[in-house]
């Protein structure tokens, strides 16, 4: 086995492309995995082509470039003259275009081909050393993202593997970890997950005009979807104002079935003439878009009932979920509820923010046969409090117990940042705004101070041993990727964190997260209510942030927690600590 020169075995996966990231595996052991747009407040889906950055996260992480046995980078799309690259800033800010595997393996009937298939390249200099890369397909990378680190992974259990990402149709993988072998099924939905935004970038919540998306690439490049990123969770959120309408979706099955298979340039012609025959209904934009979205989940179940999925199925293999379409919890849920597969696992970052993750994991697999990854989904930037507080903010030591006083006693939102942040789009504990759930006027609040729209949800966190009491079906789901329903006899008691259509986004907390669950703990003792807020602490369009001072400034709410210390502002309280 191939060693680096201080005798680790450590493999570093790239993404640099949007919701771009590095992270590096030791072993069989994730070591981190940083993303972009959680360095120093930068945009939402950053892209990570400055190797000055990777370099950087490196050496923050205790990884000498001398520690390196391979280096992998996700693939991504081929360009007009038909070839897959990326291009990056090398630290002399020389740049260079890197050779990428493609995008996504698709097979079909008769035709099964091994998707853990890479090339390799150079160009790639990192800390001044210049590095052979590897590079496997886009979706190769979600899929091994996701088996990696599911249970199957650990016990050495074949799975099967739906990626379903913006460029690309729904396509079923599975995985032999015996054989280390990951074949394409083919298709069971022939439409690219880009229809999501694409349709719902002509309503006036969350439009993006053609001349915005063309400031980003050309009439039909890949690059003008950059432009469409925000849009699906506002549109999942806005969708459950409404009901699904039957006359909207007959239209949307003809109009599928007559553009089928429909890429991406074929979604804006779809969405032309979906809207123009349903205009004579006078359908509100959140009916249309429900419709649009139990079209589409009708189309995916129908696909994998009637695929090769069936057949494994019945063999009793579980299925992992992976591409940016695993973020849309009511899909989600309605493959686990449809008692089709034995289990279902979706990681906490199945959209591009696990890409780099599984480009690790793919080499991983190549070199050592090992598919099993030892990760915590709390292994990206460490947390720092950064400058002094500004006047009129003091700051005191704290632990969280007092935190849960603080939120029973004032109802005040706070803003908690802990150790490591955790890895994908969601604030699980680590990096979050907690408020009070049982107060009528906290979502309306919440949106407020974080500049969203009124019709956002806001998600709630519950002590997982008390979570089927409130929430239906209240299943234990760390990672807030699945739907369930606020009990009727919750409702009125937790208002804060029921959507419009009684959902929510649950994450429930055990002993395996000790300080959200110390603080449920607290808090459920003081007022009786196992359940929190939980919504991600950011500036508007930016990642996580990295700091005390970053949260401090923003200036949003009143109290900020971090790592033992709790900064307070002006007439706040919280007792005269040190500047």
């Amino acid at each position: 086995m191939v060693v680096g020169v201080t005798g680790r075995q450590v493999i570093c996966g790239l993404k640099v492309t949007h919701d771009g990231a590095v992270a590096a595996i030791d072993g069989d052991r994730l070591l981190f995995s940083v993303e972009a747009e959680k360095i120093d407040n930068r945009r939402r889906h950053a892209h990570l082509s400055d190797l000055a950055d990777v370099a950087h996260q490196l050496a923050l992480h205790d990884v000498d470039v001398a520690d390196l046995v391979a280096v992998s980078v996700d693939g991504w799309v081929q360009s007009r003259d038909g070839r897959a690259g990326a291009e990056v800033v090398r630290e002399d800010g020389s740049a260079v275009t890197l050779d990428l595997a493609g995008y996504a393996v698709l097979g079909g009937p008769g035709e099964s081909p091994e998707a853990l298939t890479g090339i390799t390249g150079a160009g790639l200099t990192v800390a001044g050393r210049e590095l052979p890369h590897t590079s496997y397909p886009h979706a190769t990378d979600h899929a091994l993202a996701s088996y990696c680190t599911s249970p199957y992974a650990r016990t050495g259990q074949p799975a099967l593997i739906l990626v379903w990402d913006g460029g690309m149709p729904a396509v079923l993988y599975r995985f032999d970890p015996v054989a280390r072998s990951l074949t394409a099924l083919g298709p069971v939905l022939g439409t690219a997950g880009a229809l999501y935004p694409v349709f719902a970038s002509h309503f006036a919540p969350f439009r993006v005009s053609a001349e915005q998306r063309r400031s980003l690439g050309g009439l039909g490049d890949f690059a003008q979807l950059e432009a469409l990123l925000p849009i699906s969770g506002k549109a999942m959120a806005y969708a459950a104002l409404a009901e699904p309408d039957e006359a909207a979706i007959a239209v949307m099955t003809e109009q599928t079935r007559r553009l089928l298979p429909i890429e991406v340039t074929r979604g804006f012609i779809w969405s032309a003439q979906v809207l123009r025959k349903l205009a004579p209904l006078g359908l509100s934009d959140a009916a249309v878009l429900a419709s649009f979205q139990e079209h589409l989940l009708r189309l995916l179940l129908a696909g994998l009932r009637a695929g090769p999925a069936a057949r494994y199925a019945a063999a009793g293999e579980p299925l992992c979920l992976s591409g940016g379409c695993a973020l849309n919890i009511k899909w989600n849920s309605a493959i686990r509820a449809s008692g089709m597969f034995s289990d279902v696992w979706v990681p906490p970052f199945p959209n591009d923010a696990g890409s780099a993750i599984g480009a690790a994991c793919a080499e991983l697999i190549r070199r050592t046969g090992t598919s099993a990854l030892t990760w915590s989904v709390f292994a990206g930037p460490a947390v720092g409090y950064g400058d002094a507080p500004p006047a009129g903010w003091t700051w005191r030591p704290c632990e969280i117990e007092e935190v849960a006083e603080l939120l029973h006693r004032e109802r005040e939102p706070v803003v908690v940042l802990h150790g490591r942040a955790e890895l994908g789009p969601r604030a699980l504990g680590h990096r979050s705004i907690i408020a009070p759930a049982d107060d009528p006027g906290m979502q309306d609040r919440l949106n407020r101070i974080k500049l969203r729209e009124a019709y956002r949800p806001v998600a709630p966190i519950c002590l997982v041993d008390r979570a089927p009491e409130v929430f239906d079906p209240g299943t234990p789901d760390p990672y807030m990727l699945f739907e369930h329903q606020v009990r009727a006899g919750w409702r009125d008691r937790v208002p804060a964190v029921v959507h419009a259509d009684g959902s929510a986004r649950l994450q429930t907390v055990g002993p395996d997260h000790p300080l959200l669950f110390r603080l449920l703990t607290a808090y459920h003792a003081r007022s009786g209510v196992p359940v929190l807020c939980n919504t991600s602490a950011n500036l508007p369009g930016r990642g996580f942030f990295p700091d005390a001072f970053s949260a401090i400034k923003w200036g949003g709410v009143r109290y900020v927690w971090c790592d033992g210390r709790l900064y307070s502002s002006g007439d706040a309280g919280a007792g005269s600590g040190p500047a």
